[in-house]
């Protein structure tokens, strides 16, 4: 595989709900499929429990069993593991992203825009930093569901990244947005956009249907699965993104602001 490029697993899991260590369980059977090296694996968003707000069962502390599971896949895979989970911090609650290295060093972005839908801004804390990590010289901007609504905050100032990520339980009945707005998220930053999402039913029976992809920077299908639980890797090539921006030098013209993020409480 060439130099400049980045290969990618997304898992679109059926997710047991509420129930950690049947998930964690579930989720290593699955991820033994993988055949191939690969630089990442994405898991969807509270991936150990579903998208509940029933914090006082579903969240664990930073040190509790999902980190260290996640520990185990990057060291088993030789590669990052990303995904979101409920995390318990000194009395208050984060829908928070992690990326975790198989040395057990790991970055974490807390999801901004809280759902307010499902009564999530009530229980959880937003986040108020925006993240940015690299992997093998690509810089990715990891965002969570509902972040996605608000382009705002993923503006690609001054290109700070080449992947913007989103993992999610983002429902059918909404589908149409969620096909809708990656794309348009990748064409305006210029960007790589990916997007995890869950599939099936959950506790609320409220209905997934996945549609995870990842969309180029020209706004080209690099990958799309609608409907059913896939495992798949892809491949994603730094030239594509490079061609992008020079043929088409629209991130120079872009509207310079400062945005004013302020801890909501």
């Amino acid at each position: 595989m060439e130099m400049d490029a980045l290969k990618i697993t997304t898992f679109q899991a059926y997710l047991f709900w509420e129930n950690i260590d049947k998930n964690l369980s579930n989720l290593a059977l699955r991820l033994s499929a993988i055949r191939e090296k690969t630089d990442l694996i994405v898991l969807p968003e509270m991936f150990n429990t579903g998208f509940t707000m029933n914090v006082a069962q579903c969240a664990e502390k930073s040190d509790g069993k999902t980190m260290h599971w996640m520990l185990e896949m990057a060291q088993k895979y030789d590669c990052v593991v990303a995904g979101s989970l409920i995390i318990e911090e000194e009395g208050n609650y984060y829908n928070r992203f992690v990326w975790m290295t198989k040395d057990g060093n790991y970055v974490k972005y807390d999801k901004r825009h809280l759902f307010g839908l499902a009564k999530e801004d009530t229980i959880f804390t937003p986040g108020d930093k925006r993240v940015i990590v690299e992997l093998n010289g690509w810089k990715i901007c990891p965002m969570i569901c509902y972040d996605l609504r608000f382009p705002v905050w993923s503006r690609n100032l001054n290109a700070a990244y080449d992947i913007l990520l989103y993992v999610a339980n983002w429902p059918d009945k909404r589908s149409a947005h969620w096909r809708s707005l990656i794309p348009a998220r990748a064409i305006e930053n210029q960007a790589f956009v990916i997007g995890v999402n869950r599939v099936g039913h959950d506790g609320n029976e409220i209905y997934y249907s996945g549609g995870s992809m990842c969309i180029s920077p020209i706004g080209d299908v690099v990958y799309y699965k609608p409907e059913y639980e896939d495992l798949y890797t892809f491949t994603i090539y730094r030239r594509d993104l490079d061609d992008t921006r020079r043929d088409l030098p629209f991130l120079k013209d872009m509207d310079d602001f400062n945005l004013v993020v302020s801890r909501k409480s």
